[in-house]
């Protein structure tokens, strides 16, 4: 159990692309996950030009059957899972609307992605992060979550109201929690963490922060070590307001 096994979902682009890179540099074994086959195995063989350890899993988080096959194969051929990202996520809210507004389309299909996808996905590889020594499971939220900062007026994202998608980061860091409570007497840590604002297609290419420091967060906490949190949620080791 030398090389520890890390998933990342969502991984054909952007942070999750970036957050299995840095996870192969840093000696890991990372399945690149997408849903679409095709992508998730170009993007894998990208990064294999780089001498880095990664292979490609088909895998979309909302589709059960995905889901089962996907842990099914990495039982077979992995025998573990040490790590699980769950990076994959959507924005679905419509900016010119206020919160009243937004459908009830779009608040379904975001919460079906945003947290019962990753509920759904957790379970399912919860079996086999078990069989590891000491698993990791990071939760990819966003301050945007954060309802103390939203009730601030004063803070950076008080005027910021994307109701679906926010709401659901909320609930993921609830799930966080909950899941972190359960697993408290094993070795597994269970943590949330905000990427920063970062330059990705989610948001146009705006942001702050390059795409690489956006995945620093997530690699930090799944390389954590012993002595690390867990329940947490924290940007770049510093910790964020519920």
């Amino acid at each position: 159990m030398t090389q520890k096994i890390a998933l990342v979902t969502g991984a054909t682009r952007g942070i999750g692309l970036e957050t299995v890179r840095q996870l192969a540099q840093h000696g890991v074994h990372v399945l690149l996950a997408g849903r679409d086959p095709a992508k998730a195995a170009e993007a894998a063989a990208k990064l294999q030009q780089e001498n880095l350890p990664v292979e490609a899993i088909a895998l979309d988080v909302n589709d059960a059957g995905s889901i089962a096959a996907a842990v099914a194969e990495v039982e077979r051929t992995q025998g573990r899972l040490d790590i699980l990202v769950n990076n994959a996520g959507i924005l679905v809210d419509d900016l010119a609307k206020a919160p009243s507004a937004q459908s009830l389309d779009a608040w379904r299909k975001t919460f079906e992605t945003n947290l019962f996808a990753v509920v759904a996905v957790t379970q399912a590889f919860l079996p086999l992060l078990k069989k590891a020594e000491a698993a990791r499971i990071v939760n990819v939220s966003s301050i945007l979550g954060s309802l103390t900062l939203h009730s601030d007026p004063t803070s950076g994202i008080y005027g910021f109201k994307v109701p679906a998608y926010n709401a659901s980061k909320s609930a993921l860091n609830a799930w966080t929690v909950h899941l972190a409570y359960e697993l408290r007497d094993t070795p597994i840590k269970v943590n949330a963490i905000h990427p920063g604002y970062v330059k990705t297609d989610m948001n146009g290419g705006e942001g702050e922060l390059d795409i690489a420091d956006g995945a620093k967060s997530s690699v930090e906490l799944a390389l954590v070590d012993a002595g690390g949190p867990t329940g947490s949620f924290t940007h770049l080791g510093q910790t964020l307001p519920w």
